[in-house]
């Protein structure tokens, strides 16, 4: 039988969206049923690499060593989440999976979280989304009956891709200058240092 995999972003929307497909069945990371297995992530399964990945030299902050610019943006799966990105990365490679459902937040982070994961498993299946503005019963049965083709969300994706790069080439690069500079362990970044200051 041929199923459609959803990937919600966290659990509490994955449970909402299972109760509406009828995918009652519960297994080790995810719901199964009626022609559906529903997972999820939590929060961001996929990282960006640390520094040293890059160069093992970067394990050593120095101001000499600065700025670090990768030329190939390299991601890791978080240690935290290894277990749940196997499920997922597992369920992406069934052969009943016909079709992946990006059902995660409604946003940049949401698009960025599910497509990390999809890349990093080295999924090639097909992508609709699952946008959605109230998790109402109602609101997520039209949600399912009206998906939209992925490539309508590539810009969003693109979009928290460049945030989320900047992000970090200004908090590793700022962090370990200033941290050289002063002497001791400092944290910038483009929402920190304001909120902190």
């Amino acid at each position: 039988m041929i199923a459609k995999l959803i990937v919600a972003e966290k659990p509490s929307a994955a449970m909402a969206y299972a109760k509406v497909l009828g995918a009652t069945s519960r297994q080790d990371g995810y719901l199964e049923g009626n022609g559906y297995l529903v997972s999820w992530c939590v929060g961001h399964l996929v990282e960006l690499a640390p520094p040293n990945v890059y160069d093992a030299k970067y394990t050593k902050w120095s101001i000499a060593d600065l700025p670090i610019l990768p030329q190939k943006w390299q991601y890791l799966v978080s240690a935290s989440t290894k277990k749940q990105f196997g499920i997922l990365q597992k369920l992406m490679h069934r052969p009943d999976v016909d079709n992946v459902i990006c059902a995660t937040d409604a946003g940049r982070e949401g698009e960025l979280i599910f497509r990390l994961v999809y890349e990093q498993a080295g999924c090639k299946k097909p992508v609709s989304r699952l946008w959605l503005s109230s998790m109402e019963e109602s609101a997520i049965r039209e949600g399912f009956a009206h998906l939209k083709p992925s490539t309508e969300y590539d810009a969003l994706y693109k979009a928290a891709l460049c945030r989320e790069r900047a992000d970090w080439m200004v908090g590793i690069n700022a962090s370990r200058l200033f941290s050289c500079l002063y002497g001791q362990p400092l944290a910038v970044g483009r929402v920190m240092t304001p909120v902190l200051a």
